[in-house]
């Protein structure tokens, strides 16, 4: 097991120390760089913003953004799933028929 180490984030004009394991580190660095960027763009749209109300609306609108890419993922994996069944389907049907043509010819 590796051990956490403190890794300092920046968001708008806050410093964070979180401790994390050092393969995680990057990851944290590009969440905590996306939320910072999240959070500006919020506070670009807002008179006098706090940092707390900055925060949770970051929080809502990246995560039903998540939400959404998570259902689109998940209709487009149903689909490729009825696609492949319909295919089946297709293949079955096919092979009844020839060997009902193979059985007439016959």
């Amino acid at each position: 097991m590796s051990t956490n180490e403190p890794v300092s984030l920046r968001l708008i004009d806050r410093e964070f120390l979180i401790a994390c394991p050092p393969e995680e580190r990057d990851g944290l660095l590009e969440a905590a760089s996306f939320l910072d960027r999240k959070m500006r763009e919020l506070r670009s749209h807002m008179k006098t913003p706090g940092f707390d109300r900055l925060a949770v609306l970051a929080a809502i609108s990246i995560t039903h953004e998540y939400l959404q890419l998570q259902k689109s993922a998940a209709s487009t994996s149903n689909a490729n799933v009825a696609e492949s069944g319909l295919a089946e389907d297709l293949a079955s049907l096919r092979r009844k028929l020839e060997a009902a043509l193979d059985a007439q010819l016959k």
